[in-house]
């Protein structure tokens, strides 16, 4: 199921979430405690956050005993993707001049995760090419 834009966006709106997003997604599980300190936030504040993002589907969370770790739910993520597709679909160049400047300020480890990301976009694309030339023969 697609998030609906004005919820995505509403959630995806507050930097703090990003932020959060983007470590989940470098280090895998983390307890609210670990994200709090290295974002340098409280733990309640990070809760509240975490409560929204789990609301809204994009983390998930799983007692273990006293620590409750959470993580992305990458099957969400990746319909909000979609949904932002969608919306800026006009090939503008804007995305690319943002992109080209994140890049200079990302670690190894985010590149390689962004770099397997445009894998997969790549080959949806390549898959759609191939559909299409299979109907105009």
């Amino acid at each position: 199921m697609k998030c609906k834009p004005s919820e995505m966006f509403k959630v995806l709106g507050v930097n703090t979430r990003l932020k959060i997003i983007e470590l989940l997604k470098s280090k895998g599980s983390l307890g609210a405690k670990d994200i709090a300190e290295k974002l340098g936030l409280t733990v309640a504040a990070v809760s509240q956050h975490l409560k929204i993002l789990k609301q809204a589907g994009l983390v998930s969370s799983e007692r273990k005993g006293y620590w409750i770790p959470y993580s992305l739910d990458e099957k969400k993520l990746e319909d909000c993707r979609s949904v932002l597709n969608d919306v800026c679909s006009c090939g503008c160049q804007h995305a690319v001049r943002f992109v080209k400047h994140k890049l200079d300020n990302l670690e190894l480890e985010t590149l390689q995760n962004y770099k397997n990301e445009l894998d997969r976009e790549l080959t949806k694309v390549q898959k759609k090419i191939n559909q299409i030339k299979d109907k105009m023969k």
